[in-house]
C-alpha cells in the first residue's frame, strides 16, 4: 500500500486498486497498519467531538472504502447470480456476457476489466478486487430480466429470497 499526492494505491495477488482522498483527510501508513484521519484532528484539534459533520462522515467512509480495498486485492468478492426460466442461458464469449433469457434476441453485455464472470448450468459468477465493480456489474445483470413474482422466473441473487404472489385462479378460488 503507497500514499502518493493525495491518491491511496493498494497492490495485492488479486489485482491493483487506487482511491482518491478527499482534501479534508489524512492516511499514515506506518509498519503494516493503516491510520486514516481528518487533518483537522492532526492540526490540532484535541477531540472528534469538535469536528463538522462533513469531515466526520468522510472520516468514516474513506476508512470503510480503504478496508474494503485491502480485503478485495487480497481475497476478492463475489456475488452469484441464478437463472430460473425454461430455456434461461448463459456464455461468455471474449469479454461479452451472452444471456438468453426469453426475448426474441440475446443480450449481449461487455465485461468490465478487472471482473471475471464463469458460469454454471444457470449459476453466474461475478468476481473481482473491487467491491464496488463487483456489485455495480452483477446488479446490470439482473436488472435485464428481474425476477416476476407470479412464476419467480428470471435473475436473481443466490441468496435473494423472492416474495411469490398469488395468482387471479387462487384469487378467485379462494373468495367463493
Amino acid at each position: 500500500m503507497t500514499k502518493e499526492a493525495g491518491k491511496i494505491l493498494v497492490k495485492g495477488p488479486k489485482g491493483e486498486l487506487s482511491f482518491d482522498l478527499h482534501r479534508l483527510i489524512d492516511v499514515d501508513i506506518a509498519e503494516g497498519e493503516i491510520h486514516v484521519r481528518p487533518l483537522e484532528l492532526k492540526e490540532g484539534k484535541k477531540d472528534a467531538v469538535s469536528l463538522d459533520k462533513q469531515t466526520k462522515s468522510l472520516w468514516g467512509t474513506a476508512g470503510a472504502i480503504i478496508a474494503c480495498m485491502v480485503k478485495g486485492v487480497v481475497s476478492g468478492y463475489e456475488k452469484k447470480l441464478e437463472m430460473v426460466g425454461v430455456g434461461y442461458r448463459a456464455r461468455v464469449e471474449g469479454k461479452d456476457l451472452i444471456l438468453e433469457v426469453g426475448f426474441s434476441h440475446p443480450v449481449k453485455m461487455q465485461i468490465p476489466e478487472k471482473i471475471s464472470v464463469s458460469i454454471e448450468k444457470s449459476v453466474i459468477s461475478i468476481s473481482g478486487p473491487g467491491k464496488q465493480e463487483v456489485g455495480e456489474f452483477s446488479a446490470k445483470v439482473r436488472d435485464v430480466r428481474k425476477p416476476e413474482p407470479y412464476k419467480g422466473k428470471g435473475i436473481k441473487y443466490s441468496d435473494e429470497v423472492i416474495r411469490r404472489k398469488a395468482g387471479k385462479k387462487a384469487i378467485a378460488t379462494a373468495t367463493k
